[in-house]
């Protein structure tokens, strides 16, 4: 791209210049545009200051589509590798690029298995791109079998592809719809969705984290009512609002005449905290939970007893440098607070954001949720041969609909038992070639070893004895408000609900033995191979292992979670073998060769408490320089880190690696060898 010369520009001459564009696919808060149209897209001036913007910050990584904000200074670089050759390409790697403060924020998604995808690819690009006509041809395709009906929910692969197989169709290697056998016409679903785990079109890094949090666990899918109390400036309203969802905001000073009606969901965010007055306090968490059906989200600023010894004592707070009230808490404080002035129980989604369900279907659906994972099993089996060459007319039965039956068979196996009619998307079609669920299943054992079924059956076991068992520790009545598919389970893999029970209450007690949680440690570092087992002490691993846990150990962690909250941005998880804690690392990117550690979250689950420990201002980032352990052997990342490992070796020759330094010191090391990492690599000053 040639532009003018770099020029720099402040926030209303952006805003102003990228209102104006004519070309790429816009949404209230952004506009994207292929990099190919970008030369006639845009103005002289924008161009040249996203140019300039980014040879100043030495971005040299592959993007061919940019993210326009227009309520922000910012830009995201989006790499799609396969935008030209795949109907719905995945997303790999974003740079979010903020040009006020100079700074870049990277997200990697080639390891998750649920990527955001591309649609209408043609909204992209000008008129003139080679494959115009072919994008447009793929957004007719999907619009003719209706898949765009409701668009809140196709931003994610997953999503997209169990729509796609709802309708009766699957993607070839390009990405093409396949028809895979004959289906009903599509019908608009007015019931419910799945709840999914990423919102879509909603700007989550202009969300509060109450809201992202919302986000996250789909509860911002339209389903809902929302009333935000106590909204302040009501940014996520308007934010919210501009995606047609059914919000209400109000405030006492900012919004007093807002709308105070009854919702779904009630967020109370950071509130609760600048109230100086306690019997205030207790009334607005009190008039906010009156005011909700069904999920209560209340927020609230933490801190240690250090940070508040810099600040004026005033009441059960302090005085900020601001001149403004602050009262913090420690997560098990909130909590404590909550129950005892509602008399509830509580749920933690995150530091300070506290979730009260007052509808016991709604909460017993979460738990479920986060729970059951649909474990790939295609990943980490092989179809055996048929054990015997069944007669002719099944196996033309079985080639006719071997996708069909494929994707049967997996549900068979995500259950541990087969599926109900209405847990299969494709039950009417199946029974239509079939008759039924189990002739179908009886066919199947002519082709899948019974094995590879018994597998899934113990595996779904264990998740059942792991639910109840964090229902114990939640105190949570989970037979009362139970959904069909656990009635089901139930039925299945256990006498009735009390010996499962009975089961789960001995899996809970067990974790109270130090010498189970050491001997399920080394069990799952022999299993898993990956992470570093300190002897007689503790095991840490990746957070992406903890499904393949043992149960005791994945009960240990979900009690620590239960007080903790959500653990998706935390990398490892350190798992104490003598002493009744569980820590959690978070690391500035994980993804490099040298991840620094910003944050360790000790769970004391004989206390109930947790504290925190911040890196980079009372405690220096420390390097992870043990990256290589959590690395598979002999792949093409594991070798990388070798080579790097090795220069770093080198330079820190002499000294243990027990004793190797802190992030400062380190930079002390690179500038004795006059020596600079920069994206993973050591280059000469």
């Amino acid at each position: 791209m040639a532009a003018d010369p770099p020029s720099s520009l402040n926030f209303p001459q952006y805003r102003d210049l990228v209102k104006k564009l004519k070309h790429g696919k816009s949404l209230p808060t952004a506009i994207y545009l292929h990099k190919s149209s970008l030369q006639e897209a845009l103005p002289p001036e924008l161009l040249s200051f996203i140019q300039s913007t980014i040879s100043k910050l030495n971005i040299n990584e592959p993007w061919n589509l940019i993210k326009l904000y227009k309520r922000d200074l910012k830009f995201t670089l989006l790499n799609y590798p396969h935008f030209d050759e795949y109907a719905y390409p995945e997303l790999h790697t974003s740079y979010t690029i903020d040009a006020d403060e100079q700074t870049i924020k990277a997200t990697n998604y080639s390891n998750s298995n649920n990527p955001p995808i591309l649609h209408r690819k043609e909204t992209f690009v000008l008129p003139s791109y080679p494959h115009n006509a072919l994008f447009k041809a793929i957004t007719k395709e999907g619009e003719q079998i209706g898949l765009y009906q409701n668009t809140k929910s196709i931003g994610f692969k997953q999503q997209w592809q169990n729509l796609i197989k709802r309708k009766g169709f699957e993607l070839d290697e390009k990405g093409r719809l396949n028809k895979i056998a004959e289906l009903p016409k599509p019908e608009i679903e007015n019931k419910p969705q799945t709840i999914q785990r990423h919102l879509t079109a909603i700007n989550r890094d202009r969300l509060s984290a109450p809201f992202q949090k919302l986000a996250k666990y789909g509860y911002l899918n339209g389903d809902y009512s929302i009333l935000d109390y106590g909204c302040g400036l009501a940014d996520d309203a308007t934010e919210l609002e501009a995606h047609g969802l059914n919000i209400n905001a109000w405030d006492p000073v900012h919004r007093p005449n807002g709308n105070k009606q009854t919702s779904d969901i009630v967020n109370l965010g950071f509130v609760l905290n600048v109230i100086e007055e306690q019997r205030e306090r207790k009334d607005t968490l009190t008039a906010a939970y009156q005011h909700t059906k069904k999920l209560l989200l209340v927020s609230v600023m933490l801190a240690n007893e250090a940070k508040q010894e810099h600040f004026k004592q005033y009441k059960d707070g302090v005085i900020t440098k601001w001149n403004t009230f602050q009262k913090y808490y420690s997560q098990a404080q909130i909590r404590a607070y909550i129950e005892q002035t509602l008399n509830v129980k509580t749920m933690a989604f995150g530091q300070g954001i506290i979730a009260i369900f007052k509808c016991p279907q709604l909460e017993e659906a979460h738990h479920l949720e986060l729970q059951f994972q649909n474990y790939n099993w295609q990943h980490i089996t092989q179809r055996p041969q048929p054990k015997a060459l069944p007669k002719a007319q099944q196996k033309t039965l079985f080639e006719k609909h071997q996708t069909l039956l494929d994707d049967f068979w997996q549900h068979c196996l995500h259950f541990g038992r087969l599926p109900a009619n209405d847990e299969f998307e494709q039950s009417t079609t199946l029974r239509k070639y079939f008759t039924s669920h189990n002739k179908a299943f009886s066919m199947l054992q002519n082709y899948y070893e019974q094995s590879e079924f018994d597998q899934a059956q113990l595996k779904r076991k264990h998740d059942l004895l792991v639910y109840f068992a964090l229902s114990l520790f939640g105190k949570r009545q989970a037979k009362s408000h139970m959904p069909a598919s656990l009635t089901r389970d139930l039925k299945i893999h256990f006498d009735d609900y009390n010996q499962a029970l009975e089961q789960a209450k001995q899996l809970l007690f067990s974790i109270a033995e130090p010498a189970n949680i050491g001997n399920a440690c080394y069990q799952a570092y022999e299993q898993i191979q990956l992470g570093e087992l300190h002897d007689n002490h503790s095991y840490i691993l990746h957070t992406r292992y903890l499904n393949q846990l043992p149960a005791i150990l994945r009960v240990y962690i979900g009690c620590a979670v239960q007080l903790y909250g959500d653990i998706d941005d935390v990398d490892l998880v350190k798992i104490h073998m003598r002493s009744g804690k569980v820590t959690f690392l978070k690391y500035n990117d994980f993804n490099k060769k040298l991840p620094l550690l910003t944050e360790r979250i000790k769970v004391k689950m004989l206390e109930q408490d947790i504290d925190y420990f911040y890196y980079g201002d009372i405690y220096p980032y420390q390097p992870f320089y043990n990256k290589i352990d959590y690395l598979q052997k002999g792949s093409s990342e594991y070798k990388s880190q070798q080579r790097f490992d090795k220069k770093l070796a080198d330079m820190l020759k002499g000294v243990a690696k027990a004793e190797w330094p802190n992030w400062p010191i380190l930079q002390k090391v690179f500038d004795y060898w006059g020596v600079e990492l920069k994206n993973n690599k050591f280059y000469k000053r």
